[in-house]
């Protein structure tokens, strides 16, 4: 079985966007590795009581899952290897790549306050891959470039001090991998989108998510049909719908194709809420038990360590580094 490795941002409460685009592919894998990415969170201004509670209700989120069972669920500042891994990496990486980047592009090129950590964090997310000699990462789509950056610095460390590093590959779900908001059907769903009514929190009661669902911004028309260009609202509720039942999106398309929106909003906040309600109430119930949390991570974090400290001995004696 191939090895894994994924991880999260705490950077607020997790929506179905995320659960979507990546969550809901990871498994409860032996030998996979789910990490909470505290380090990547302070690359924008962070408050360190909300950081701390951030980080708890993300675990909670991952154990409700059940990936703290066969798999290991653990926070990235508590495996130092994770950090040191990364300046090895720095050494190795080049401004012209990492300043194509995406997401730098999104957030910061052209800011002057803009951290070196902003930029240079794709070198950390190499590194947490990296350091577990996983075959696949499963992401969302916005996060592929960040994958092919991680192979061409594995295929670039191989080639210049000997195959030390496993090239990992993406894996992406087809349908559902970018799950678009709900008031803006032109933008992805977003942690940091200033309308509440725009995400479903994985923590909203049922009323809510209907509601969410129900006052989401469609198309002209009537007929539910598939077609993201001309019917992108519509579009993503399919896709919303299609993915968390398992049904077809032409499938779902022809049942409600002459309903009108009303029912077939109905029918996808349906969907959602069943889907949703078992994980709520199971992360409900972690948090207010946070001892069983926090002896989860314990146990990520050791088997982590573990895995880590021989794999960065390894990179140390390839680059002439003296290993203890």
């Amino acid at each position: 079985m191939a090895k894994v490795f994924s991880g999260i941002q705490p950077t607020g409460e997790i929506h179905l966007g995320n659960y979507i685009g990546a969550l809901r592919n990871w498994k409860p894998e032996i030998g996979a590795f789910y990490c909470v990415v505290d380090l990547h969170s302070m690359t924008m201004p962070w408050a360190p009581e909300e950081m701390r509670r951030n980080i708890r209700a993300t675990a909670a989120h991952l154990l409700a899952l059940g990936l703290g069972e066969s798999s290991h669920v653990f926070v990235q500042s508590q495996v130092p290897e994770h950090a040191e891994l990364t300046w090895i990496l720095t050494c190795l990486g080049r401004m012209g790549e990492l300043s194509r980047m995406t997401q730098y592009k999104a957030k910061g090129r052209g800011r002057h306050d803009v951290s070196v950590g902003l930029f240079a964090y794709p070198l950390l997310m190499a590194a947490d891959i990296l350091l577990y000699g996983v075959q696949e990462v499963p992401v969302g789509e916005d996060q592929k470039q960040h994958i092919e950056l991680t192979r061409d610095l594995a295929l670039r460390f191989n080639s210049r001090y000997g195959p030390v590093f496993t090239v990992p590959e993406p894996r992406i779900s087809e349908v559902g991998a970018r799950v678009l908001s709900l008031r803006n059907p032109q933008e992805k769903m977003s942690k940091s989108d200033p309308d509440p009514n725009g995400k479903i929190l994985l923590t909203d009661p049922d009323d809510v998510m209907r509601k969410k669902i129900m006052t989401a911004v469609t198309d002209s028309g009537r007929e539910v049909y598939y077609d993201p260009g001309e019917k992108p609202g519509i579009s993503n509720l399919l896709e919303i719908a299609s993915t968390l039942s398992g049904e077809g999106v032409e499938d779902l398309a022809s049942r409600y194709r002459e309903r009108g929106y009303g029912t077939f909003k109905g029918a996808v906040a349906d969907i959602v809420i069943d889907a949703l309600r078992p994980l709520r109430e199971r992360v409900l119930e972690l948090l207010a038990s946070p001892s069983d949390i926090d002896d989860a991570l314990a146990r990520g974090r050791d088997y982590a360590h573990q895995e880590a400290k021989p794999m960065l001995d390894s990179v140390k004696r390839a680059v002439g580094l003296l290993v203890p």
